[in-house]
């Protein structure tokens, strides 16, 4: 019988291991979640737009997550020309992808706040 730590030493478990790393320190934080959530609901929306939507969060806050996003091509910046120049933020076609893992992850909340908590969702 193997020891578990030498199980997690197989190429497939290091792969799976390092790729749940990426994603939990890509999504990581307060913030990335909501804002990419609302991208999706809400199609392109501009920064003043996004700071109304993502209840609580901080013009700097916001500033920092939209940059980390646009860097793991998550979301797409287009700066308008316009006077004064705006700025819009939509979710890329990669993006979308994640709208299953969001999905699953609230239907699991749900299910965890039942258990846990005993709460009922209407």
């Amino acid at each position: 019988m193997k020891k578990t730590a030498e199980i997690n030493k197989t190429p497939v478990c290091k792969v799976r291991m390092q790729a749940i790393s990426d994603v939990m320190s890509l999504l990581s934080g307060k913030w990335k979640f909501h804002i990419i959530g609302t991208l999706i609901e809400g199609n392109t929306l501009g920064f003043m737009d996004l700071l109304r939507e993502v209840n609580g969060i901080g013009s700097k806050m916001l500033s920092k997550e939209l940059q980390d996003l646009e860097m793991n091509k998550l979301i797409s910046r287009t700066v308008h020309n316009t006077k004064p120049v705006t700025v819009s933020y939509a979710i890329t076609e990669y993006g979308q992808t994640l709208l299953p893992m969001i999905n699953e992850m609230a239907k699991w909340g749900v299910n965890y706040r039942k258990m846990v908590f005993n709460e009922h969702v209407i």
